[in-house]
């Protein structure tokens, strides 16, 4: 019986291993892929937001969910080195809902990016790696960098993103947007992990600027509870976040940022 128990170990644990999964759906680690490692995401976004119909005309509207998605690719190309290419689209809410909002930095388009970590995974007292994007969709170009930091202590793990991106729109408007992220996790086994994870965006014009900041350009804050589970090559995470700025605000048709965001994401390691 003891002989059986340990020969299925060997085979589980080797299989939880082979994964390399999101345990933060905002916050990205210094987790890199092993070089000609290939892994399929696919990602969904919901957020609560406000818009017109022909029910509800005038005021606030209605309550109503618009998505996003994303399926990426990511393929291990070197020790420490990863490329992302993804897709990415976000359905239309259609005619019955006039002024809906959109769901934020989401768009019709691709993007490629690309992850480093500087060193392995433990030899410096904090993992530092970067990350470059370039986003191209259907009414922006966008380039964003970020530089990854990672703090293990023993089954928690402390990760930040510090991060930037330059926005030109097909209509010529520029932006500069700040998107950092913070978040902390405890490994409960090696197939659960649950954690707290945080995020935070902001818009700022720069041609033209504007006159007075409206509630759409931010920043708003967000805060909530994420769990991942690892089945070894199959992996899926979700987090759950409740806006933390503005809370006496009350949403608007065409305004982005809803009460409630959720974040989930499914991998499958190749």
């Amino acid at each position: 019986m003891k002989q059986s128990a340990l020969a299925l170990a060997a085979v589980c644990l080797p299989a939880v291993a082979a994964a390399n999964p999101r345990s933060l759906p905002f916050t990205y680690t210094t987790d890199t892929l092993d070089e000609g490692r290939v892994e399929i995401e696919q990602h969904v976004d919901v957020v609560a937001e406000r818009a017109l119909t022909q029910a509800h005309s005038t005021g606030t509207g209605e309550w109503f969910l618009p998505s996003a998605f994303a399926t990426e690719i990511e393929i291990g190309l070197a020790e420490r080195l990863e490329l992302g290419l993804d897709l990415t689209f976000v359905p239309s809410p259609g005619q019955s809902y006039l002024g809906a909002g959109e769901v934020p930095g989401a768009g019709n388009g691709m993007k490629q990016r690309i992850r480093y970590i500087f060193a392995d995974l433990g030899e410096w007292p904090v993992d530092v790696g970067v990350y470059g994007e370039l986003t191209e969709t259907e009414r922006e170009l966008a380039f964003e960098g970020k530089i990854l930091l990672q703090r293990r202590l023993g089954d928690f793990r402390i990760a930040a993103n510090l991060s930037t991106a330059y926005v030109r729109y097909w209509s010529h408007a520029r932006e500069v947007v700040l998107d950092p992220s913070l978040g902390v996790t405890y490994e409960a086994t090696a197939k659960l992990h649950v954690g707290i994870d945080s995020w935070l965006r902001g818009a700022y014009p720069i041609d033209p600027e504007p006159v007075t900041r409206t509630f759409g350009l931010g920043p708003a804050a967000y805060v909530g509870p994420a769990v991942m589970i690892n089945f070894g090559k199959l992996w899926w995470a979700v987090g759950a976040y409740v806006r933390v700025t503005d809370t006496s605000h009350t949403l608007q048709p065409d305004e982005p940022y809803g009460p409630i965001y959720v974040r989930s994401m499914v991998g499958y390691n190749l």
